[in-house]
């Protein structure tokens, strides 16, 4: 099946997922105004044809173009199109070691929620843990660039959002010198 072969829903399925990597059915279902059965259709004929991939993480399924994104790049965009996920990384990044206390105040989600978060970050290899006495903090484990570069591409009114704060943290990370 080529492009331009696809018409009406199933083109209009395959371009939201191109611009926006990562995205789950009911977000598709939601901003295209299509009944679920119909997105649901689609998408599998999209994947039988090679044109998508996904990847189920819990309740959740993913879909990504096809051949585009490595396993890695696959997880960071999963994180970001979640607004409590996504919150949780940036805070993570902006404090440097937080404590999942500081997480769940900080957002103001509950201390399970937290937890939940982190574990699925440090997971998908994110974050990591750190044990300091009886707390354990948490801090990125790959550089802060990789990630606002995925921000920028695919999703740039959050990158938007994000550019004062990333770059002030950039700077505060790279000890003052120019990035």
């Amino acid at each position: 099946m080529k492009n331009e072969d696809l018409e009406g829903n199933a083109r209009r399925i395959l371009e939201f997922v191109r611009e926006h990597p990562g995205c789950y059915l009911r977000r598709i279902r939601k901003e295209l105004n299509v009944s679920m059965g119909t997105v649901q259709y689609h998408l599998a004929l999209l994947e039988k044809a090679g044109k998508v991939t996904s990847e189920r993480y819990g309740l959740f399924k993913y879909y990504f173009p096809a051949g585009l994104f490595q396993d890695n790049e696959k997880n960071l965009l999963q994180i970001l199109s979640h607004e409590t996920a996504r919150d949780v990384l940036m805070f993570i990044i902006e404090e440097k070691n937080p404590t999942q206390t500081d997480i769940a105040e900080s957002i103001d989600i509950s201390s399970a929620s937290a937890s939940w978060h982190v574990k699925r970050l440090a997971g998908f290899g994110i974050i990591t843990e750190v044990k300091e006495g009886k707390f354990k903090r948490y801090q990125l484990l790959e550089e802060p660039a990789y990630l606002v570069s995925l921000m920028k591409s695919y999703y740039p009114s959050l990158w938007d959002r994000w550019s004062t704060r990333l770059a002030e943290m950039f700077l505060s990370l790279s000890g003052g010198k120019d990035i």
